[in-house]
């Protein structure tokens, strides 16, 4: 077959060029293949196939990838060393320190997630995504004054970034100023009325102002709309106990253990861990 091919033109390969045309297939399959394993959330198979990927060719959109299943897979620490090597490789890609500071905030590693957020804000000094992140970082510090800057400058620069008016809210009752927490409840509470943690906030600013009836009618308004809601149930018992409503209480209290397993806490922890993956924390704009 070769002396046909090279009788009539045709080039033989060599066992190097070979070898790259193989490899060059498997490549692709193996990208490919992973790629479909995160579309149907099968993550540790991903893994495999980029990790397998960088064996034959070491490249940064590969690495991208990688990254992105280890996420999904919760390798979170993993995925973290991936996007030191491309935020060394692409210093100027905003991109890569925003998924840095959302990987820190699941590891709960603050310092970490300021450093990313600080990256960011180098590459583009007006980024909301990352003057949001950057806000939740200070929060995690419990420096809420540097909170309220950042998620200030987030309104600034997108007003309908709903997420800051919300986490805006909750560092504001935090420092204690329940006037500036009661304006961005009050301006949620117009555009987003029936989402629970508007509500939530809304309530917690009404107890702050000892405006005791009027949250408790907001918790009721939270289980109209979500009769699960652990949450208000808990909270509500609370406020009851203090209007001397101890029946109603026990009756909130009750509910709190018909409807909470042992574990809704681990679940509701993952539900937030979730939902930052999914590039959306609460579902507000």
């Amino acid at each position: 077959m070769g002396f046909f091919k090279t009788l009539f033109g045709g080039k033989v390969d060599t066992p190097e060029e070979k070898k790259e045309k193989e490899e060059a297939r498997d490549l692709e399959v193996l990208i490919s293949d992973g790629i479909r394993a995160m579309r149907v959330r099968q993550p540790e198979h991903a893994v495999k196939c980029f990790q397998h990927a960088l064996e034959i060719k070491d490249d940064l959109q590969t690495r991208d990838y990688l990254a992105q299943a280890l996420i999904q897979n919760d390798e979170l620490r993993p995925a973290m060393e991936q996007l030191n090597i491309l935020a060394e490789a692409q210093p100027d890609n905003i991109e890569i320190p925003i998924l840095k500071a959302r990987v820190a905030f699941l590891l709960e590693d603050y310092n970490t997630m300021v450093a990313a957020c600080e990256q960011g804000l180098l590459i583009d000094k007006d980024n909301a995504e990352i003057t949001l992140l950057y806000g939740r970082a200070a929060v995690g510090q419990e420096d809420y004054a540097n909170a309220v800057a950042m998620f200030s400058k987030t309104i600034m620069l997108n007003s309908e970034a709903l997420d800051a008016y919300l986490f805006r809210g909750q560092a504001y009752l935090r420092q204690g100023d329940v006037e500036g927490a009661a304006d961005d409840a009050d301006h949620l509470m117009e555009i987003a009325p029936q989402n629970e943690d508007v509500l939530l906030l809304k309530a917690h600013v009404l107890k702050a102002q000892e405006k005791t009836d009027e949250a408790i009618a907001i918790y009721s308004r939270m289980i109209d709309g979500n009769p699960f809601c652990v949450t208000a149930y808990q909270e509500r018992a609370e406020l009851k106990k203090v209007m001397g409503d101890e029946k109603g209480a026990e009756e909130d209290l009750a509910k709190v253990k018909e409807i909470a397993p042992p574990d809704a806490g681990e679940d509701m922890e993952e539900k937030v861990r979730q939902a930052y993956r999914n590039n959306n924390p609460f579902g507000l704009g």
